[in-house]
């Protein structure tokens, strides 16, 4: 036994594991992007809240990196490869739509996925990530009303 699960053996869909490998790297993003944005929260309910949401996202590329390499066998070691907005209005505007598109492409991958732990694994982020974008609508909902008064 090799200690992985060989995808040619397991009947893995090689278009999952891109799928997943682009999940880890959306993850790896947005630890880094929800550090800087927590830093430029303004106050300390939000900066809690954003580094309790960077926790998930923590969490959820560990579970998909373990997943990657019961799979395959091989380490990945993502980059910061997107740039986060400079502000936080802007931060908050790019992390609801982040995540939106993040539900829907977890969703994807849930329904494609034959296993059905990769099903559970992959609605339960999604379930996780629209929480997130109702967070992130809330303070910038917040941020706007308060700026329009």
């Amino acid at each position: 036994m090799t200690g992985y699960l060989d995808p040619f053996i397991r009947g893995v869909d090689h278009h999952l594991l891109a799928d997943i490998k682009k999940a880890i790297q959306g993850e790896y993003n947005a630890i880094h992007c929800y550090q800087l944005l927590a830093e430029q929260a303004p106050s300390s309910k939000e900066r809690k809240q954003i580094l309790e949401i960077r926790e998930d996202e923590i969490k959820h590329y560990n579970q998909f990196i373990n997943l990657y390499y019961r799979l395959t066998g091989k380490r990945l070691k993502p980059q910061v490869t997107e740039s986060c907005p400079s502000n936080y209005l802007e931060g908050l505007k790019f992390s609801i739509e982040d995540e939106q598109e993040t539900v829907d492409f977890y969703l994807e991958i849930s329904d494609k996925a034959k296993e059905s732990y990769i099903r559970k694994l992959f609605k339960r982020a999604a379930k996780d990530e629209q929480n997130h974008a109702v967070w992130f609508l809330y303070f910038y909902t917040k941020y706007c009303c308060k700026k329009a008064k």
